[in-house]
């Protein structure tokens, strides 16, 4: 088993711990705090009131180029959601993220140690080798492209369906023509 592995002990991965620095995370979740801050309150996203069908095409730009920064909070908090809902639907692409992340995780918590078994040691290196042997094929079997796909998909037709069909509210119509 060990010629087997010989080839990838010496692989560098220090960008996989890299990854999952906290200083990183933490800056994300500061910024991603800060923008929902911004949410708009569900009767002014979903004011049936200002739907309706665009008489052109420049109608259409305009309206996006209005609400997309307008409700960009809400636009990302959708996106958020339709994506915990593609990873439920898909267990094993959610069991093979979990395994990935958490196996790198306990791996490098051995701070570059090996991990002692009762039928042997393992380095770091063969652990990560292991986690990869593992999880690639795993993730190719649970479909990754045709889940970002839809994903991506019904992100597009939902904020850019909004976005085209809600109209500017009346007060900016007036600011605009003074």
């Amino acid at each position: 088993m060990s010629t087997l592995l010989a080839p990838f002990q010496n692989i560098n991965l220090s960008s996989v711990t890299d990854a999952l620095n906290t200083d990183n995370l933490r800056q994300s979740y500061v910024s991603l705090q800060g923008k929902f801050s911004s949410l708009k309150p569900p009767q002014e996203f979903f004011d049936v009131r200002r739907i309706s069908r665009p008489a052109d095409f420049s109608e259409i730009q305009q309206r996006v180029a209005y609400n997309l920064p307008y409700f960009q909070a809400n636009y990302i908090a959708i996106v958020l959601l339709l994506s915990v809902y593609a990873l439920l639907t898909n267990a094993l692409l959610l069991f093979v993220i979990l395994f990935g992340g958490l196996g790198a995780y306990g791996i490098s918590r051995l701070n570059g140690g090996e991990l002692s078994l009762p039928i042997g040691t393992l380095t770091t290196s063969q652990l990560y080798t292991g986690l990869l042997i593992i999880t690639l094929p795993l993730g190719f079997l649970a479909s990754p492209v045709s889940t970002m796909m839809w994903l991506i998909g019904s992100s597009a037709v939902t904020v850019f369906s909004h976005a085209a069909l809600m109209e500017k509210p009346i007060e900016t119509v007036f600011e605009e023509q003074v």
